[in-house]
């Protein structure tokens, strides 16, 4: 079993009503809507940060943030949003081997871009976006939609690179030793 400091779930349950309160208070508002593509600045700040706590948070961080999306904007952008968990746990892994955060958010930011593109092609493709966005080529809206999440990252990894800065003069993350990674540990 897996043990967590009480500093990494303080943060982890900070990172986690982040999660939930950006896109519940500003969805649509901090945010633009073209076509089938929309983005919340700030709406991954909290799930690249919750990487520095390691794989389990910034998975539950990760999930936060697409039933977020799914109270404020519904069920398919939660789904795009609930590609944030692989690619959370992805990053986290990353940082666990020395890997730097802004190098993480670099790989990341393809692997993010890639899964919201696909999460949504179905919809494109057989859920009649003539309708939607006229006579528009599905492969067109998987082009924008992963275009635009792979520009989104971007500029929320700015934002989250700077954040980190500040935050790590008051909060570091645990070790592994400290999470109690590795070891056999039972509680009365």
């Amino acid at each position: 079993m897996h043990l967590l400091d009480v500093k990494t779930m303080t943060a982890g349950a900070l990172l986690l009503a982040l999660s939930l309160l950006i896109p519940i208070a500003f969805g649509g508002v901090l945010g633009i809507v073209i076509g089938p593509f929309s983005a919340t600045l700030a709406s991954h700040v909290p799930v690249m940060i919750s990487m520095m706590y390691g794989p389990f948070v910034a998975g539950i961080v990760a999930l936060g943030s697409a039933i977020g999306f799914f109270l404020r904007l519904g069920p398919v952008i939660a789904l795009r949003a609930a590609m944030h968990i692989p690619v959370a746990i992805i990053g986290a892994i990353l940082l666990k081997k020395k890997v730097s955060f802004p190098l993480v958010l670099t790989i990341t930011a393809p692997i993010h871009a890639l899964l919201e593109g696909l999460v949504v092609l179905p919809f494109l493709t057989w859920g009649g976006s003539n309708g939607l966005y006229g006579k528009t080529e599905p492969m067109s809206l998987f082009a924008l939609v992963a275009g635009g999440t792979l520009i989104h990252h971007a500029l929320d990894s700015v934002i989250s690179v700077l954040s980190w800065q500040v935050l790590k003069l008051f909060v570091k993350p645990s070790t592994d030793t400290e999470l109690g990674i590795g070891k056999n540990h039972t509680h009365a």
